[in-house]
């Protein structure tokens, strides 16, 4: 694996995570959300850094991903 396939890889993962760490705390300590959106600051927050990392997590983990299976198929 080259380096800056491990790099793509653990840096959507981290974000994937820190997305997935920011749902759990909206839902788990933030008081959750209704149609209307969060009941807290904290929870709008948590909603808008899991907006940002959710999707820039997936996409840099599928990109590195794409990069790994196309690096195995040459070699």
């Amino acid at each position: 694996m080259q380096q800056d396939t491990r790099k793509l890889l653990t840096t959507g993962t981290v974000i994937l995570c820190a997305g997935l760490i920011c749902v759990g705390l909206l839902f788990g300590l933030f008081g959750g959300a209704s149609h209307q959106g969060p009941h807290t600051n904290g929870g709008w927050l948590m909603l808008i850094l899991a907006l940002g990392c959710l999707p820039m997590g997936l996409l840099l983990s599928a990109l590195g991903l794409a990069k790994l299976i196309g690096e195995r198929t040459r070699a």
